[in-house]
């Protein structure tokens, strides 16, 4: 019985070293930690997920939480105590309506092209429009569509998850959600539906991107809607 008692508070001391490496690793990181970057630093047979979770909990009512943002854990501020550590001075500029709506087409719509977006829209999308979300950080290039003219995907990033407290793409509203919040009109069609991202990898349909795609050096577009459509709003 001794033995088993002695086995029990072995096992508690060892969780709790694993849990104090894990909090300072995390802590002391510039950017969110995955399990996989956590994983050396451990005992050997530590059970990564449970020690996250156990440690999420212990922080879940404190001024600071630890969060999931996919694959990746970090400390954040509580989202009820955010306005104690914004800077009354600090100016920023909004995103322009345009932008706004690029925005969500492309995070529930992801992976999508600038031609499915103007279709979207029903107006054209400007590149600076694609260029401001991309200096933003919150969406990416993700590859190029298998179709004709070969077309950039776009679709969100870990940036985007963690500004808008997101554990996953899929954690973005539904529909009750958004007409909850006044989003969307309590008019809409009985059988509309919000589109559910893709969440993962580059789809079948999707090429990697070439290496002056990476450079920076993006080639214009070639594929184009088959109707005209008005000049982007502004």
């Amino acid at each position: 019985m001794s033995d088993e008692l002695f086995d029990n508070e072995e096992k508690l001391e060892l969780e709790e070293r694993n849990l104090r490496i894990i909090e300072a690793l995390i802590f002391a990181a510039d950017k969110p930690v995955s399990a996989k970057d956590l994983q050396p630093y451990l005992s050997d047979g530590a059970d990564i997920e449970h020690l996250l979770k156990k440690l999420a909990a212990l922080y879940e009512n404190r001024g600071v939480n630890l969060v999931r943002r996919e694959d990746e854990w970090a400390f954040r501020t509580a989202e009820d105590l955010a306005f104690l550590l914004r800077k009354e001075d600090e100016q920023t500029r909004p995103l322009s309506r345009a932008s706004l709506e690029t925005l969500a087409i492309i995070a529930y719509h992801q992976p999508t092209t600038r031609a499915e977006i103007e279709e979207i829209r029903g107006v054209s999308t400007g590149k600076g429009t694609l260029d401001i979300l991309l200096e933003t950080g919150w969406i990416k290039m993700r590859g190029r569509r298998r179709t004709p003219g070969r077309p950039i995907t776009y679709g969100t990033t870990k940036e985007f998850l963690d500004h808008f407290s997101l554990s996953s793409i899929k954690d973005l509203p539904g529909l009750e959600e958004l007409k909850g919040a006044g989003l969307l009109s309590n008019k809409l069609p009985p059988n509309i539906q919000i589109p559910v991202p893709f969440d993962g990898a580059l789809r079948d349909d999707e090429d990697h991107l070439e290496e002056e795609d990476l450079q920076g050096k993006i080639v214009e577009e070639e594929f184009l809607l088959q109707n005209s459509v008005p000049n982007e709003e502004k």
